[in-house]
């Protein structure tokens, strides 16, 4: 019988000819808060295909965060950026950037630290835990590029920065590429089967900055991430909510793996021209059909998923249970990749 590992990777190389679809729940402490019958239910009959995140210790240890990401208060990562929750079970937000809006030249970068402790982490561990499963594993560090300089910067003078390229942004931007090229490394020495990025690059209808500035700053340090997972014989996996189809065919030129992204607010249809070039890793509507949708609709939406987009592979059977979430919706998702196709 085909171990969950190998059947990811069969979709992930398009050679599944097989009508078993990997699976990958999503759960954000929102839904363990408000359903956790439920949510073990769904776990229970739909086990995950993928592990995303691996237990391992640091040698090193820098300063501790403070207060708990997704509980009501503040808390403060290992950057030093402070993030202001107002609902348990969801991450919070940051309010105020530790480069102010008048340090227009970002010289002023003494409240910002790079968490170099991270490459500290045990390397036999990791393996160790690899060897004791045979889930698909995936990295458990996660290079966020543009996430990270809003953040540190605060969205709206982010924005005008990219456009300005102060030399302060630019030279932070080369330290903190340099230490996530790094960090996924000295991951992509173990023996993960992948590596993990992330920007949420999408408003509804379109990307968030031009496309040309994401072309000059971002392509190349995807390329570097992507480069290195291949390099060293992993895949890579992205993550970016919105509309981001202006971006899709660079990440398909630079050998990314598998996508996870909102398709439902792109146009299922529109994707399609992408069928066989890249695996869509989920998902399902989250904005509508999660939420609101019928038992028949959820089914027609797996159905129109899996007959526009899978081509021996190229879909994994992924969707986020959070905040709105039906569970019943969650798994007639399930049920109908497993079932119903």
């Amino acid at each position: 019988m085909m171990t969950s590992r190998e059947l990811v990777y069969q979709t992930l190389e398009f050679r599944n000819e097989t009508t078993q679809v990997p699976r990958h729940l999503w759960s954000l402490p929102w839904a363990a808060i408000h359903y956790p019958e439920q949510l073990q239910k769904i776990r229970d009959d739909f086990p995950d295909d993928i592990q995303q995140g691996v237990h391992t210790v640091y040698a090193q240890h820098g300063p501790a965060t403070k207060g708990v990401a997704c509980e009501i208060g503040e808390y403060s990562d290992e950057w030093g950026c402070t993030y202001v929750n107002l609902q348990r079970g969801i991450a919070g937000e940051v309010k105020e950037p530790i480069v102010p809006a008048e340090d227009e030249d970002w010289e002023d970068l003494s409240r910002v630290r790079i968490p170099y402790e991270a490459l500290s982490f045990d390397v036999a561990m990791v393996n160790e835990s690899c060897a004791n499963t045979d889930k698909f594993v995936i990295a458990g560090a996660c290079p966020n590029p543009f996430e990270r300089l809003q953040y540190i910067r605060g969205t709206e003078n982010l924005y005008m920065d990219l456009m300005l390229k102060p030399q302060g942004m630019m030279d932070f931007i080369a330290k903190m590429h340099s230490f996530y090229c790094d960090l996924m490394e000295k991951w992509a020495s173990t023996n993960v089967d992948a590596l993990l990025f992330m920007d949420d690059w999408g408003a509804q209808n379109s990307l968030l900055i031009n496309p040309s500035v994401w072309v000059e700053i971002f392509k190349p340090m995807y390329k570097d991430y992507i480069d290195i997972a291949h390099r060293n014989g992993k895949k890579i996996f992205m993550h970016s909510d919105g509309n981001t189809l202006e971006i899709f065919p660079h990440l398909i030129e630079l050998g990314l793996d598998a996508i996870n992204s909102q398709i439902f607010c792109m146009g299922i249809d529109t994707l399609e021209q992408y069928k066989g070039k890249i695996t869509f890793w989920g998902e399902i509507d989250r904005q509508h059909l999660l939420p609101n949708g019928s038992e028949k609709e959820i089914e027609e939406a797996v159905k129109k998923v899996y007959h526009t987009l899978w081509s021996n592979g190229g879909c994994i059977a992924q969707c986020e249970f959070g905040p709105g979430a039906n569970p019943d919706n969650v798994y007639t998702m399930f049920d109908t990749w497993k079932t119903k196709l």
